[in-house]
């Protein structure tokens, strides 16, 4: 892999930091679990197309990630395509901003299928862009500090998502429809602008284009090659694979919180917060920890702050020692993140990479969508604490499967043979 610039290192992590600073100020205006929900719910009672949001985000930043990799492998620079390809991502944030304008103009279904084009378009143009920016991150970040970096990145774009998240609620509050959410929309929309202006700072050198025609083959016989040939990253995805069902327990906590513990809505906040505060000061530190130890090992700590988690909500009755449960959760949560898009970029050599990364994301797709919709089947049937223990019994094989099975890429262990 082509070494990053040194002497543009410190300039293009500060571009960056502020690119994912601004990026989640502007979630907290215009997030999937909060505002764009609650904007859907005024046009719409259906739990199942308030349910689809979330899911059309993170299916939009998973499935599209693998069909870019052939295109950005043959990229000298790949920093205008990520210029171009994330406004894709942002410009649909404006348009719900129209369309919370226009509501009272073209009623609730024209508005809420203008919505959902919406969202589906931000979801793809998020997907589309992931690859080739993950890729143009590892061009300009060193390995050794990449971990430090995205944590930092990280907890910055929690912080202000958090921040931005309570002046939504303000705005919400204080502004009378259809005003609310369309300034919501129009606020998140300017600190995109700023994001992107942030982002295009990013200096990228260029790499020679691989001119042999005889290396370029179908996608399809990449992936099938690496499957085989690559027995530790094989092993990854499946611990990758498994560990989204050892997180379904996550999305249950505050529902059981509530209705089993009686918890109140104050502490609900409370506890929210607490998470969000865990995840701000977990992000630098297990990114650094992961730079200076080992990517794994950190990655294996956090499945099991997610195991320990599942089962303290099971064992705690007393509602205010919950937060326990939701420190855990915020440690698990960002080492499956940080951690996770770190070592993804580590695997394979230069041409190969988007590749990787494609992998990582797209092929562990479908356990994205069947782990909260088993996770929701097991807590209607049986209750929440089978839930629980199902989440923690899939933590520990998805940990036993990281710890025996794979090498760690940024220890120098692991050789993938050349395709």
């Amino acid at each position: 892999m082509q070494s990053p610039d040194h002497r543009n290192l410190k300039f293009n992590i500060f571009a960056n930091i502020g690119d994912g600073a601004f990026f989640g100020f502007a979630v907290g205006f215009a997030s999937y679990s909060t505002v764009i929900p609650l904007f859907v719910a005024t046009m719409t009672n259906s739990a199942m197309l308030i349910g689809l949001i979330p899911a059309i985000h993170n299916m939009g930043w998973q499935l599209p990630q693998l069909l870019m990799a052939k295109r950005i492998s043959r990229m000298e620079r790949i920093k205008p395509f990520v210029m171009f390809m994330t406004i894709q991502e942002r410009l649909p944030i404006l348009g719900l901003a129209f369309v919370g304008l226009l509501l009272p103009v073209i009623g609730s279904t024209p508005a809420l299928i203008a919505t959902f084009f919406l969202l589906v378009w931000q979801g793809l143009g998020s997907g589309l862009t992931a690859n080739a920016w993950q890729i143009m991150i590892s061009k300009v970040i060193p390995c050794d500090i990449r971990a430090t970096f995205f944590g930092g990145q990280s907890a910055a774009a929690n912080l202000l998502a958090s921040i931005g998240a309570v002046l939504a609620g303000v705005i919400l509050v204080k502004i009378a429809p259809p005003f609310d959410f369309a300034a919501c929309f129009f606020i998140a929309s300017a600190l995109y602008v700023i994001s992107w202006f942030f982002l295009n700072q990013t200096r990228e050198p260029s790499r020679p284009a691989d001119p042999d025609p005889e290396k370029i083959q179908p996608l399809w016989q990449d992936v099938i090659s690496i499957l085989r040939s690559d027995r530790h990253f094989r092993n990854f995805l499946i611990s990758r694979f498994i560990s989204q069902f050892g997180m379904m327990a996550f999305a249950f906590y505050t529902v059981f919180a509530v209705k089993i513990l009686g918890m109140s809505n104050i502490t609900i906040g409370v506890m929210t917060s607490i998470l969000m505060i865990t995840q701000v000061v977990a992000n630098p530190l297990l990114g650094r920890l992961a730079d200076k130890w080992s990517r794994k090992w950190v990655l294996a700590l956090g499945g099991a702050a997610a195991v320990a988690s599942s089962i303290l909500a099971i064992l705690i009755k007393n509602p205010n020692l919950f937060v326990l449960v939701f420190i855990l959760f915020g440690i698990a949560a960002t080492a499956f993140w940080t951690i996770g898009l770190t070592i993804s970029l580590e695997f394979g050599n230069e041409l190969q990479r988007p590749t990787y990364v494609g992998m990582s994301n797209t092929l562990i797709a479908p356990s994205a969508i069947l782990a909260p919709l088993l996770g929701g089947f097991l807590a209607d049937s049986f209750g929440y604490p089978v839930t629980f223990i199902a989440s923690a019994v899939f933590g520990l094989i998805s940990i036993f499967t990281l710890i025996l099975l794979v090498n760690d890429p940024a220890k120098g262990l692991h050789q993938p043979k050349i395709i």
